[in-house]
C-alpha cells in the first residue's frame, strides 16, 4: 500500500510539475515603451508584455520572459532556448531554420524616417545623399539596405529605440529610423516646439508571433488564442492603454467568436 502511494504521489508530482512548466518568451534588449518596459534586465510592462501576459494566462500557463541581444534572439529560438517569440516578421528572419507556426498578423509596425523639430520639411529618402541614420544595433532595414551597402547612407547604431531617438534629439545626425509607437512615447510629453517629427514613410510590416513546434509546447492553441485576442478586439483594447492602434483594419466584430 506505501509502494502505491507513494507511486501515486509522484505521478501527482509529475502532473503538476508538468503544468508549471513556463512559456518562455523572448525579449529584445533593444525595445523600449511602449512595446516593452524593461527594469532590471526584467520586463514589467508594455503592449507586448500585456499581449503575452495575456496569452500565457489563456494557456493556463506561466510566462517566463528571457532578456536577450536582439541578435541573438533568432539563435535563442532555434535552439529551443525559448518558446515564442511575440513582435516577428518572416522578412526579417529569412533564414530561420527548424520548426514552427506562425500566428496572423497582431500589429502593423509603420516605420518613418524621423527628424527634428528644426528640419521638419518631407523627404525622399531617395534623395539622401552622406547622411548619418540613427538605427538600431542588429535591425534589419530591408528599404534601406541598398543605399547602406553602397555608402550612400550610413548607420549610425544605438542599442536601443529610445536612444536612437535621444541621439537625434540632441542632434548627433539629422535623420534616424523608428516605429511610430516610439516616436509617439517619446514625444508624449514634450512641447510641441520640441517634438522629434516623422519626415517619410520607410515600410510599412505586418508582425505577429511564431511558436516553435515541440510536443511540450500547445502551439495551435496559442494560435487560437491569439486568433481569439485579436478578433475580439484585446490586441486594440491593449494598444489603447498606451494611447496607440495596432493599425490593422478595423474589420473585427465587437464581441469574440
Amino acid at each position: 500500500m506505501r509502494l502505491l502511494a507513494l507511486s501515486a504521489l509522484l505521478l501527482m508530482s509529475g502532473a503538476s510539475h508538468a503544468e508549471e512548466t513556463p512559456l518562455r518568451f523572448s525579449i529584445a534588449d533593444s525595445w523600449s515603451m511602449p512595446l516593452v518596459q524593461i527594469d532590471d534586465h526584467q520586463a514589467t510592462g508594455g503592449i507586448l508584455f500585456d499581449i503575452m501576459q495575456s496569452m500565457a494566462a489563456q494557456a493556463k500557463l506561466s510566462a517566463e520572459y528571457r532578456v536577450v541581444a536582439v541578435k541573438r534572439v533568432q539563435r535563442t529560438l532555434e535552439r529551443g532556448t525559448i518558446d515564442v517569440r511575440c513582435y516577428a516578421a518572416q522578412s526579417w528572419m529569412p533564414n530561420l531554420s527548424g520548426d514552427y507556426t506562425w500566428s496572423l498578423p497582431l500589429l502593423i509596425q509603420r516605420d518613418l524616417l524621423i527628424s527634428t523639430p528644426d528640419n521638419p520639411a518631407p523627404v525622399d529618402p531617395g534623395t539622401l545623399d552622406n547622411e548619418a541614420i540613427g538605427t538600431v544595433l542588429g535591425y534589419a532595414y530591408p528599404t534601406l539596405q541598398s543605399a547602406f551597402d553602397s555608402r550612400r547612407l550610413h548607420r549610425d547604431d544605438a542599442r536601443s529605440e529610445v536612444q536612437v531617438l535621444q541621439k537625434l534629439q540632441i542632434h548627433r545626425y539629422r535623420y534616424a529610423v523608428g516605429n511610430q509607437w516610439s516616436l509617439d512615447w517619446f514625444n508624449r510629453n514634450l512641447p510641441q516646439d520640441q517634438q522629434l517629427r516623422g519626415v517619410a514613410v520607410i515600410d510599412e510590416q505586418p508582425v505577429g508571433c511564431i511558436v516553435r513546434n515541440d510536443t511540450a509546447i500547445p502551439a495551435q492553441r496559442l494560435m487560437r488564442i491569439l486568433l481569439r485576442m485579436r478578433m475580439s478586439g484585446e490586441i486594440d483594447r491593449i494598444m489603447s492603454r498606451y494611447n496607440t492602434v495596432s493599425g490593422l483594419p478595423a474589420d473585427r466584430p465587437a464581441a469574440a467568436p
